[in-house]
């Protein structure tokens, strides 16, 4: 995530982190994760139907992980339906997708077999709450002047797009890489 999508990924983790330090009592899911919510779905056979997880950041990120016994030549692909793409998604991968606006589901695998997954995830609903001053949202715009309320609405008019700036750039990646390389080769 913080390869492909390091300025998402650091939203994540700034955002976990004030969550965190704003109450003692939660817990990471992971050392070093930067989701908030983890969904295990034990199966026997694992299937999503075709679906967009509306509650999440529209432009975030989800980790999709596969567990479990069965033959992925013949079942568990994963379905990209609004890429027009079904992906060989063998036990123990994981892929990273906005699962908030691609359509997505799973393939059915024998009676016989075994398909679990490990969703990581942020609510939408999560990003608000630490936004808002870790309080309901009710609350929060109860609390804003007028002027405060006008300004809101104009943050909130421009969320998508600077989301959809936050998303990488192949030649950002290229040049984030050539420097890592570079900096590996002066330390030697």
């Amino acid at each position: 995530f913080a390869t492909w999508a390091p300025l998402i990924h650091a939203l994540y983790g700034d955002k976990l982190n004030a969550l965190l330090a704003s109450d003692t009592t939660l817990k990471r899911n992971f050392i070093d994760s930067v989701w908030a919510c983890i969904t295990i779905n034990f199966g026997p056979r694992t299937v999503t139907f075709p679906h967009r997880d509306y509650a999440n950041l529209p432009f975030g990120w989800c980790a999709i992980t596969a567990l479990g016994n069965f033959d992925p030549d013949k079942g568990g692909e994963l379905i990209l339906w609004d890429c027009k793409m079904i992906i060989r998604f063998p036990p123990g991968s994981t892929i990273l997708i906005p699962s908030a606006i691609l359509r997505h589901s799973n393939t059915r695998i024998a009676l016989s077999e075994r398909r679990y997954s490990v969703t990581q995830y942020t609510a939408g609903a999560i990003f608000r709450w630490v936004e808002h001053g870790f309080q309901l949202d009710e609350a929060y715009y109860a609390s804003l002047s007028k002027a405060e309320a006008a300004k809101d609405t104009k943050t909130a008019a421009g969320r998508w797009r600077r989301g959809r700036a936050m998303f990488s750039k192949m030649s950002d990646l290229v040049e984030a890489a050539e420097a890592t390389l570079a900096r590996k080769q002066q330390s030697k």
